[in-house]
């Protein structure tokens, strides 16, 4: 399983993602779900994968090989003219490569699905963010909806609807996503650190701060801990619940 999440802000956008795939309890492993492509000063891309490790990683080796071919033929996310076409050329080889799957003969198609999330922006255009689903279609964030999560999103949703800000801080924000992954991290055993992550900056154009938290991370265990302990303060400060005496 996995857990990635896109966050929208007024300064960027904030992207994260675990590592850990499995195919049954003796078979975890550990493969990078982010992605980048870059040209400097013109268009930064982030995608994020879930689900199917070979769908996800055709996807990406399809992607990567056309934007070395030059080839005017093959449309490439370096050549694209805006977000909305690279989220469409991203949907697009995502379905071909699941129905290139379909075709050879396996039956059981579902298992070659995969969901992504595609946010950046390319210089004439505002940043942007897609969630892409396996059919091929996509959806856009907005005000209403700032942010997508991929994977075993329930457990770390509620941490995010609560307390998510537009106007909050690179820093604030990666705060925030942390306690997510953190809850979601002690919820299911699927989901497991390092995280990668990489922050945006709105109209940089240009690869923002990137790295790994590994579990033992200080930071990462700071934080860890001082929300334990601030769940814990919290429920003692609620009123007992008083039974109706008539019960």
């Amino acid at each position: 399983m996995t857990y990635c999440v896109g966050m929208m802000i007024d300064g960027g956008t904030l992207f994260m993602s675990d590592t850990r795939t499995n195919a049954g309890l003796d078979n975890i492993s550990t493969f990078r779900k982010m992605r980048h492509w870059e040209v400097p000063g013109e268009r930064v891309i982030t995608l994020m994968s879930a689900g199917n490790l070979a769908t996800t990683q055709a996807v990406v080796s399809v992607l990567d090989e056309r934007t070395k071919a030059h080839d005017e033929r093959e449309p490439s996310l370096m050549g694209v003219p805006s977000m909305f076409q690279a989220a469409r050329l991203i949907a697009d080889t995502l379905r071909n490569v699941i129905a290139k799957h379909s075709d050879s003969g396996q039956t059981a198609s579902a298992s070659f699905n995969a969901t992504l999330i595609v946010g950046g922006q390319i210089k004439g255009g505002p940043q942007r963010l897609f969630l892409i689903y396996p059919e091929g279609n996509f959806i856009e964030a907005c005000d209403d909806t700032p942010f997508f999560q991929i994977g075993e999103m329930k457990y770390g949703r509620p941490i995010l609807v609560r307390a998510y800000d537009p106007a909050m801080t690179f820093e604030k924000a990666m705060r925030l996503m942390l306690v997510s992954f953190d809850s979601t991290l002690k919820a299911n055993l699927t989901v497991g650190a390092p995280f990668d992550y990489h922050f945006y900056r709105k109209d940089s154009f240009c690869m923002g701060p990137c790295g790994r938290i590994e579990l033992d991370d200080p930071r990462f265990q700071s934080i860890s801990t001082g929300w334990g302990d601030a769940l814990k303060s919290a429920l003692e400060s609620l009123p007992d619940f008083q039974a109706d005496p008539d019960t």
